[in-house]
């Protein structure tokens, strides 16, 4: 239930600030080489990428701009550890990995690639509010979870 609600008040929070030449979607693999699609929960993308069909299946590494992992127990390895991994090779800029806190309040660890190590570095951990300037500014009430 977690994940769930997790999910939906990222997606919500992030279509209400995503700049215009930018869309938000849910549960869409991005092709980050030729054997690996990995699925995030919610992916920030330019709008370029979306085609007015809107049929896509998947989306190509360099047209994201953000990756959220929303961790639950029974994928735990893949979203601590493989999935960022792969993002960060595959070049993706920032990366959030969302956990459960204490009750249904999320905790987000955000993380910026260096472009010199090709691996994260955490630009902060939020726990009741998330502020951040980058990719765009973004200001989401994580404790609006408890109305959900």
């Amino acid at each position: 239930y977690f994940h769930m609600l997790a999910v939906d008040l990222m997606a919500h929070s992030l279509r209400t600030q995503t700049p215009a030449d930018l869309r938000v979607g849910r549960e869409m693999t991005i092709v980050v080489n030729k054997r690996n699609r990995p699925e995030p929960d919610v992916t920030v993308v330019r709008r370029d990428a979306v085609s007015e069909a809107g049929n896509e299946t998947a989306f190509h590494a360099e047209d994201v701009v953000l990756a959220i992992e929303v961790v639950s127990p029974e994928s735990e390895a893949r979203d601590t550890h493989r999935k960022p991994q792969l993002y960060a090779e595959a070049g993706i800029r920032h990366f959030w990995r969302v956990e459960q806190g204490n009750g249904r309040r999320p905790i987000v660890y955000a993380y910026e690639l260096d472009p010199v190590t090709a691996a994260y570095v955490p630009v902060g951990i939020f726990h009741d509010r998330l502020k951040l300037p980058a990719p765009f500014t973004i200001d989401i009430d994580l404790a609006a979870i408890d109305d959900m």
